[in-house]
């Protein structure tokens, strides 16, 4: 997947390729230069993701390279035990989780999973959830306050799965049901936003004490296309509705919505997901670790109920006249 706005640096990596294929001679010349185009290369890419649009951050996160939960939960725990289905329908493969471990810390780990190969995303509906995925996420969450562990949601989706079945089963009572009952949960929750987050389909599992996204995520009420075609009725206005929907990491941390970020590396996440699934596991242990010095049971929700009760505030302005 190659975004419009690197375009600039393909003459480099053509350079660069041309170079790593001569280089397999071993002239001495060929690798120093290489090297220094490398180097180059990384340069110019972190300047140019210093300076991305919302529109182009919105590119970044929907990329199919990013981790996906299932590799989170493989690459970061070191040790997943994953649970299935609601007890009501069946099991979706949309949602992921089970009982986690890293290093003497346990939690339950719950995620939207998009797939890695087309088989996958299509099994998986590309993280669209349907009602059985929110109703197995809520039993594992109160899994976890049986025992006391906290929870941590890693959340990746562009909204729940909009299908008939789903609306049949329940969708908006199984989003609904979920954001109640995880606002009365006695345990800490952790919520990642690693890609997309859209809709209620990411709020489903996003009730946290602490929310954080990556540095090239989003998290949005309504995709800019979606928005784009109700306010304009035009979907190609998608990049003027990314940059008035303030859907970045940082514009988020600044209204206070979210409450950090985690860096990705140059390029994004795709480009590096071993140190991407580094990143997220040093943030899960780092916050794990504060939030176990909360105040448990009733303390504990009336804190998540003011930290949302604080988001979003009215300022009171100069009323204008109109003569």
């Amino acid at each position: 997947m190659d975004f419009d706005f690197e375009k600039s640096l393909q003459p480099l990596r053509d350079q660069i390729a041309e170079l790593e294929a001569k280089s397999a001679n071993g002239n001495a010349a060929d690798n120093e230069r290489l090297a220094k185009l490398q180097r180059q290369l990384e340069a110019e890419l972190a300047k140019l993701y210093q300076n991305l649009s919302p529109w182009d951050i919105v590119q970044v996160a929907r990329h199919p390279g990013r981790p996906t939960c299932r590799q989170y939960a493989e690459k970061m725990c070191d040790e997943f035990i994953e649970l299935h289905g609601d007890r009501v329908f069946g099991d979706d493969p949309a949602i992921i989780g089970g009982l986690a471990r890293i290093g003497k810390t346990r939690f339950v780990l719950i995620g939207h999973q998009k797939g890695s190969t087309t088989e996958e995303r299509m099994a998986c509906r590309f993280g669209m959830a349907n009602p059985e995925g929110y109703r197995k996420a809520i039993r594992l969450m109160h899994l976890a306050e049986k025992f006391g562990i906290p929870v941590v949601t890693l959340v990746d989706t562009s909204g729940a799965f909009p299908g008939l079945d789903a609306e049949e089963r329940g969708q908006a009572e199984a989003i609904g049901r979920n954001l109640m009952e995880m606002a009365d949960l006695r345990t800490p929750i952790l919520t990642i936003v690693t890609g997309e987050g859209g809709s209620g389909g990411a709020i489903g599992i996003a009730v946290g004490d602490r929310i954080l996204m990556m540095e090239f995520a989003v998290y949005s009420v309504i995709s800019p296309e979606g928005c784009a075609s109700i306010l304009w009725r035009d979907g190609s206005k998608a990049p003027e509705a990314a940059e008035a929907l303030h859907i970045t990491s940082h514009d988020l941390a600044k209204l206070k919505v979210i409450d950090g970020v985690i860096p990705e590396p140059t390029g994004g996440a795709h480009t590096n997901p071993d140190q991407t699934i580094a990143n997220v596991r040093e943030a899960i242990l780092k916050n794990l670790k504060s939030l176990a010095s909360l105040p448990g049971g009733d303390r504990l929700v009336e804190s998540r109920y003011r930290k949302f009760a604080a988001m979003g505030h009215f300022v009171k302005k100069n009323a204008i006249r109109i003569d």
